[in-house]
């Protein structure tokens, strides 16, 4: 493993490259919560929008970076033979000479490059305030590094799109016609006339600006307000006659209905050796064009963007500051700040917005919303708590939800594409996320807070379609009164888990429906089922057990038809072996909540209501132990649309997936013994001897078209045997969790090792979705396996969680953590307290051959002459806790 792309050059993340210019896919995030976000590569490619109608670059993907000769450009002239581009977009043979290099951080962005043979050094610094102001800001410093005196015109150049994605492929010309450029003493705004929607056109509300100021003698000289007269006839934005041959605009012009430009050309220039001048770039989308001098004057001084970037770096740090680990490795402490700040990015970008994630177009998927919120809670659950009863607005009657959470509390989406289809895990991750707030928390009341249920078009999970029904009907259940039915999350959680034990194929595990987790399992809708998923919600049977049973009350009241899902309680308790039953109450279910409910609750007594659970989630762990248990010495993860078994050795090819191990591993449905047999065979089978790392399933050798789209794609990519972190990093926490530490911790630093082998993976420091077959990280930034990361990481490995408010510290610690020095640590809140654990191990010696002897809280000894695997620090304890940071020693021997 070598990393010869980038290095570390502190214990805040920042890093340091000199050959990222020489990998044309490579991008680097920056956004602020106004939220203005932005696509970075080594040479300034990329985009800036607000969202999927308000691109002031044009819009890219992973391609394009490549491809496209549109970017961001600073453009020097010192005579006809001496044209050089700062960012190293050019056709000038110039660049090759340059010297480059390349330094980022928590979020911002400098590039160097110098070229002695035009004797001068350009930095140019991006960055997106902290301060919500809408601008991607660029500050260009360039230096004579000559011994004579260099005069030179710089022209900065930013074509600008102006108008949706939806506009790059359509009606792209037209759309020009609506650009209406307006010419000011710094710069361009350009203020389109319409929101071009031919199912209805809007009066636009959106102003593009780009302004520029010269340090030394101010506003631009000259200003070119179209592409076409910046390019020429050529209209080439990599060789443009503009700048290579020193052409002043017209002095009067057409400027309007044309693809518009930014060129700001400055004052010609003379630098002594060793002289540096600066220029600002300012790049900005606003809906109140009356406010765009007043954001420039905030940062038309070198100074001013220089105090702007210390407080961008300050509130990235404080944000990340949440989650810190200082182990026998920097690398790995650094890498991780640069996972522990994905969720975040998330939370802004949603899974769109980034050149990997060409296929988003705002708001945040279901799943992902739920998983992100994992690590938002170990870091701050009190901000969480609002979050999480709006996202149960989504969820609707028959258990499945609205797909797509748009930007606005309350604004769910039925789906992305308008295509009428639900994803059978949906209903798992809600549970398993309120089950961990609640454990940090020891906030059981959220479970009596009430929400809506989202109601829309489709019926009975999809497989009707109310044509009746109209938007302006209202998003909203409504009860038989006509008023909007509220219930409990409780019941809510119920309704989810509820429907899908009834709703199975025909070997009785869960319906795949339209897909799981893997979005690629897609064309078995009919007759699919997914074994993996249906262990979760056995697990969740058993968690909703656990939690109801600590609820301090005698009787939980919920919908009087949500009864008969109940059905050890209300009726005669159904055969579960009899697939027809299920699906006859699952049917009378369904036509008694189809278009309202009574709206008339009923009043369970706590004990019948976890008995009646607790049969349920027994139900399914013997199922699937008694029958999809393998010969092979692997579990059996799916069927298909042929209502046949997907995995073990299928005409001789064994067939083995990923996602059929790792959840009857977390749901304990696996014995030990199990554990241990299926782990071996994933090693001979799924994980990679070159690379490490453990793919998403062996390689069928052929397409499946009963079960799914993944299997058309090209092994070893995608949904197709990738290297796939999410599901590898569950996998990890599930190994953790039933105890099989080195298993693991195997798993974790595979993931690890393959991200920071950057002849390989080719990536800056972040957790990618996956790595396809050569090893190289897809999908940078944006992906569900960093909050995973981060709860394996801190629940897990640390083992410091929350058990219903109190702090719990078991760490899983192996003697190779502790082989530099024998102490390691961590720093995470905890009941709004910021505490730092760290663990002594003497003798290093590994899991398993070591109990917690000794614990010390801020200094003092608290318990002495212990042998047990974990420590219990009460919730009052902590909450008493004045100072700013609290430390707890665990010693280990």
């Amino acid at each position: 493993m070598k990393n010869k792309l980038w290095k570390f050059i502190d214990d805040k993340g920042t890093f340091t490259s000199d050959t990222a210019h020489q990998i044309n896919t490579l991008y680097f995030p920056l956004c602020n919560s106004a939220p203005i976000m932005s696509s970075l590569s080594p040479d300034l490619h990329g985009d800036i929008k607000t969202d999927f109608n308000s691109f002031l670059l044009e819009p890219v993907s992973r391609i394009d970076l490549s491809n496209l000769k549109s970017s961001r450009n600073f453009w020097i002239y010192i005579n006809p033979h001496k044209v050089w581009s700062a960012t190293g977009v050019s056709k000038e043979a110039n660049r090759l000479e340059d010297k480059f290099n390349l330094e980022a951080g928590l979020l911002w962005q400098k590039i160097t490059r110098q070229n002695k043979k035009i004797g001068l050094k350009a930095e140019i610094t991006s960055f997106i305030p902290a301060s919500d102001d809408p601008i991607e800001l660029m500050l260009v410093d360039v230096t004579n590094i000559s011994s004579n005196p260099i005069k030179f015109t710089p022209t900065a150049a930013i074509p600008i799109f102006g108008r949706s994605a939806h506009n790059l492929h359509d009606h792209r010309h037209v759309t020009s016609l609506l650009q209406r450029i307006e010419k000011e003493k710094f710069g361009i705004v350009v203020t389109p006339t319409l929101l071009f929607d031919e199912s209805g056109h809007k009066k636009n509300p959106t102003s593009y600006f780009v302004f520029g100021i010269d340090e030394k003698y101010g506003p631009p000289e000259y200003i070119y307000p179209a592409q076409e007269e910046f390019t020429g006839e050529a209209s080439d934005l990599e060789a443009p006659d503009a700048a290579l041959k020193n052409l002043l605009p017209a002095k009067k012009n057409n400027m309007q209905g044309k693809e518009s430009m930014a060129g700001l050309r400055f004052k010609a220039c003379v630098l002594k050796p060793k002289q540096s001048i600066s220029y600002i770039i300012l790049m900005g989308i606003t809906n109140d064009k009356s406010s765009i001098n007043a954001i420039f004057e905030k940062f038309n001084t070198k100074a001013k963007v220089k105090e702007a970037l210390e407080e961008n770096k300050i509130y990235w740090q404080l944000k990340n500051s949440s989650t810190e680990v200082k182990t026998n490795d920097s690398d790995f402490d650094n890498w991780f700040r640069w996972v522990n700040i994905q969720p975040l990015l998330r939370k802004v970008f949603g899974c769109s917005y980034l050149p990997d994630f060409d296929y988003g177009k705002g708001g945040k998927g279901w799943r992902d919303l739920w998983q992100d919120c994992l690590s938002l809670i170990l870091n701050n659950p009190g901000e969480v708590r609002s979050l999480l009863i709006n996202n149960f607005r989504g969820v609707r009657i028959d258990g499945s939800n609205a797909t797509i959470i748009g930007e606005t509390l309350g604004e769910f989406i039925a789906d992305r594409n308008n295509i009428s289809r639900v994803w059978m895990d949906h209903g798992i991750w809600p549970l398993l996320t309120i089950h961990l707030y609640i454990h940090q928390t020891a906030d059981l009341k959220i479970l009596w807070e009430e929400a809506p249920y989202f109601r829309d078009h489709q019926l009975c999970r999809s497989r009707e379609i109310d044509s009746s029904w109209e938007p302006d009907n209202g998003k909203l259940l409504k009860a038989k009164t006509k008023e909007i039915y509220e219930s409990s999350i409780l019941e809510h959680i119920l309704v989810q888990n509820l429907v899908q034990f009834f709703n199975v194929g025909p070997h009785n595990h869960i319906r795949l429906e339209d897909a799981d987790w893997n979005d690629g399992l897609d064309m078995a809708s009919e007759f699919g089922e997914s074994v993996a998923f249906s262990s979760m919600y056995a697990q969740n049977f058993r968690s909703l057990c656990e939690i109801i049973e600590h609820l301090q009350i005698d009787n939980i009241t919920i919908l009087k038809e949500l009864t008969m899902l109940l059905d050890s309680i209300t009726q005669d308790a159904i055969d579960y072996s009899d697939i027809n039953a299920k699906h006859k109450l699952l049917e009378k279910y369904f036509q008694s909540t189809k278009y309202k409910v009574s709206g008339e609750k009923i009043s369970i007594p706590k004990t019948k209501l976890i008995s009646d659970l607790k049969k349920k989630s027994d139900w399914m762990y013997a199922h699937i132990q008694n029958n999809e248990w393998l010969k092979e010495g692997f579990f059996n993860g799916y069927y298909n649309n042929d209502k046949q078994r997907l995995e073990g050795n299928i005409n001789g090819l064994m067939r083995m997936t990923l996602t059929g191990q790792t959840f009857p591993i977390m749901s304990g449905i696996a014995d030990t013994e199990q554990i241990k047999t299926l782990f071996n065979n994933m090693r001979k089978y799924l994980k990679d001897d070159a690379l490490g790392g453990f793919h998403l399933n062996t390689d069928f050798k052929e397409e499946q078209p009963n079960l799914g789209r993944a299997f058309s794609f090209v092994y070893g990519d995608k949904e197709n045997g990738a290297f796939f972190n999410h599901m590898a990093v569950m996998l990890a926490y599930a190994l953790y969790k039933q105890g099989f530490v080195n298993e693991g911790c195997e798993v974790i630093n595979s993931i690890y090792k393959m991200a920071v082998d950057t002849q390989r993976s080719k990536i800056y420091p972040c957790l990618p979705e996956y790595f396809n077959a050569e090893g190289r990280g897809m999908y940078g930034y944006l992906t569900g396996s960093a909050s995973w990361f981060i709860l394996t990481l801190l629940t897990q490995v640390f083992g410091i969680r929350g058990q219903y408010g109190d702090l719990i510290i078991e760490p899983k610690l192996t003697a190779e953590q502790f082989k530099a020095q024998n102490t390691i640590g961590i720093t995470t809140y905890f009941a709004d307290k910021l505490i730092e654990v760290r663990f002594v191990n003497p003798t290093k010696k590994n899991f398993g051959n070591y109990l917690i002897s000794k614990v010390s809280f801020n200094g003092k000894i608290i318990a002495e002459n212990l042998k047990q695997p974990r420590f219990l620090l009460p919730r009052s304890q902590i909450l008493a806790l004045s100072n700013n940071i609290n430390t707890i020693e665990i010693t280990l021997d």
